[in-house]
């Protein structure tokens, strides 16, 4: 049944459905008192994961000493967060200060198709340089032969391959759905289960398609980060120095949380099936992987490397002088 809700909520007769072509996002809270406060609190996060990752992406461009792959990989972190949070974040803060919070069926497929992208190669992105730090620590005579620049790039290449692929299938099995059963996304952005309650044509397929492909995306990078992890910490405690193990486990327990927080908010929206997990449960999650963690990535990777503070005060000195 449709909400008679005004012409936003148009539909196209297709044979004999009724399909929609415009949604309603129905947002993080319906408490008008909350919109004005959430919109502040969302765009000061944006603007901080912005200028955070942004400058990170330029600290690395511009500092030659930060040319390795440990670096390359952070660079490319740096710019899927960021592309991660655009693609949410600006129609999100757009919602909270308009009445109806509508996207048409295109923008919402196409946000949903970068949006997986950049979730998918966020997984494997943060694999890739749990795996270069492993090499690092555990066998740093062999780090240039075994993380080459070659390899940098192709184990990158290799990222960005899978969101693609994973993309492609998921939406255009997406885009084989009809819609019209009601207009109405309990979500703040396009995501694949709130999308497919919304479906009247059989979704067994595409839900199956998302446990299994999540499954994959998400334990796979979770199992080689938790071994390479293992790994470190194992040689961790083998530093003679109180001092010097005491900053490792320091700066390995700031990662290991974020990395936690990403897949663990992640594991709880995709690997459960739509009948079980609840979408107001999920919005709160979705939070977690799609925001927090985009902003807290250069925080962390900034303030726990002295790499990047010693190019940060290089290039401020280089700035003030000049």
């Amino acid at each position: 049944m449709f909400l008679n809700l005004e012409p936003a909520e148009r539909i196209m007769d297709t044979g004999n459905h009724s399909t929609v072509t415009e949604f309603i996002l129905a947002g993080l809270t319906e408490q008008p008192e909350l919109q004005l406060p959430l919109f502040l609190l969302f765009l000061g996060i944006y603007v901080v994961t912005v200028v955070g990752n942004l400058g990170m992406i330029t600290l690395i461009g511009l500092s030659s000493h930060l040319h390795m792959p440990m670096y390359c990989f952070l660079s490319s972190l740096s710019f899927i967060d960021l592309c991660h949070s655009t693609v949410i974040i600006p129609k999100m803060l757009a919602n909270f200060v308009t009445q109806k919070n509508i996207i048409s069926y295109p923008e919402c497929m196409t946000q949903l198709y970068f949006f997986i992208i950049f979730a998918i190669a966020e997984c494997h992105m943060l694999a890739a340089m749990a795996y270069d730090r492993y090499v690092a620590i555990c066998n740093p005579l062999l780090y240039n032969v075994i993380m080459s620049y070659r390899i940098c790039l192709w184990l990158t290449v290799g990222v960005y391959i899978l969101g693609i692929v994973g993309s492609t299938v998921h939406t255009s099995f997406m885009l084989r759905l009809f819609f019209c059963k009601t207009n109405v996304i309990n979500h703040y952005f396009c995501d694949l289960f709130p999308l497919l309650e919304l479906s009247c044509s059989s979704i067994y397929i595409s839900e199956l398609l998302v446990l299994v492909l999540s499954a994959f995306n998400i334990l796979t990078p979770a199992l080689t980060i938790l071994t390479s992890y293992i790994f470190i910490l194992s040689s961790i405690l083998q530093i003679h120095s109180i001092e010097g193990r005491s900053k490792a486990f320091s700066t390995c327990s700031s990662h290991i949380s974020a990395v936690a927080i990403f897949f663990g908010s992640a594991a709880f929206m995709y690997l459960q099936p739509s009948s079980v997990s609840s979408m107001d449960q999920g919005k709160v999650s979705s939070v977690f992987y799609s925001i927090i963690v985009p902003l807290l990535n250069p925080l962390i990777y900034t303030l726990r490397n002295k790499d990047v503070k010693f190019a940060l005060k290089k290039i401020l000195n280089s700035t003030k002088c000049s």
